[in-house]
């Protein structure tokens, strides 16, 4: 079974490619960088080149597409390219899938589509409000699942699309809120939260989120769409004092709210119970201990040495 992973190097797919080893898969992972794991086949591939796209997945039984810009300042500050990547390079991989007769094409969106949805419960069928996307990132998801609908029903492409939730653990992108918190607890330095610190997210374990894209190629999710989100609301003030809970004498402190800062929305996930028996297992407060256990081994003496050099 040979898997195909755009982005197997990233944050989500580097677990990905390990859930995938543990339950026998042959990976190969189509990326920029190296994988991890150096025993997966790798072929440096840029989404936006066809035709590396279309030799790099010529025997695929499987494609899971997690390739993309996900960082949304720098989708913010480049749109033109956020848009050839995330879009141009979905049809890149949607065009592999076809040619090659995929099994199953697994794509990686994103519970943000639902920030224009009405109401604040949602669901997989919840209508999309388009003014109300709100970013380009969003955009870019929001079409390419148009996009695998249309290959579908065009070209009898068997899909399913996941739509993340936030996910934390080892090997996160350094720039979002629980690594930011993790990594100045760790130096010393003040948690800072703005407003009362009550917008919240449903955090998800990233080793949870790997075991649902698995799950998922199973006969019953062919052309359906999964929420994977985490298990409960957790807030900002939660993440901050969990960390010091964890770690002991960590100052919060809290400043001014910043405008249009954004609650949440309560998504559902029940239907990947009902359909795939997926659920996440790793409780919040056990999944920060693993990273920051993790961090502090991985992370934390390549921080100091580099400060070291500065000072």
């Amino acid at each position: 079974m040979v898997a195909v992973v755009s982005g197997g190097s990233g944050f989500i797919g580097s677990h990905l490619v390990d859930r995938l080893l543990e339950d026998g898969f042959e990976v190969r992972v189509l990326d920029t960088l190296p994988p991890h794991r150096p025993e997966v086949e790798f072929a440096k591939v840029d989404i936006n080149s066809k035709n590396e796209v279309l030799d790099a997945c010529r025997d695929a039984e499987q494609i899971f597409h997690l390739a993309a810009v996900s960082n949304v300042d720098e989708a913010y500050q480049k749109p033109v390219e956020t848009v050839r990547a995330n879009t141009l390079g979905t049809l890149h991989l949607l065009e592999a899938a076809r040619r090659s007769r995929t099994e199953r094409f697994v794509f990686a969106s994103t519970v943000w589509v639902y920030g224009g949805a009405r109401g604040t419960d949602v669901h997989e069928d919840s209508p999309f409000y388009m003014p109300g996307a709100g970013h380009i990132y969003t955009s870019t998801k929001i079409a390419s699942e148009l996009y695998i609908h249309d290959y579908s029903r065009l070209y009898g492409v068997p899909f399913t699309i996941l739509r993340y939730g936030i996910p934390y653990g080892p090997r996160a992108r350094a720039g979002t809120l629980v690594p930011i918190f993790i990594r100045k607890a760790l130096l010393g330095e003040p948690l800072t939260i703005f407003g009362d610190g009550m917008q919240y997210r449903n955090f998800l374990y990233v080793e949870d989120l790997a075991r649902g894209n698995v799950l998922a190629l199973a006969n019953i999710a062919e052309n359906q769409i999964y929420n994977l989100e985490g298990p409960r609301p957790i807030s900002v003030k939660e993440v901050a004092e969990t960390i010091q809970k964890i770690l002991g004498e960590v100052k919060i402190e809290y400043k001014p709210p910043r405008p249009g800062d954004y609650r949440g929305k309560d998504v559902s996930s029940k239907k990947a119970k009902r359909d795939l028996k997926w659920e996440p297992v790793v409780e919040f407060e056990e999944g920060m201990r693993r990273y920051i256990e993790w961090y502090r081994e991985a992370e934390l003496p390549k921080l100091q040495a580099a400060l070291r050099r500065v000072e």
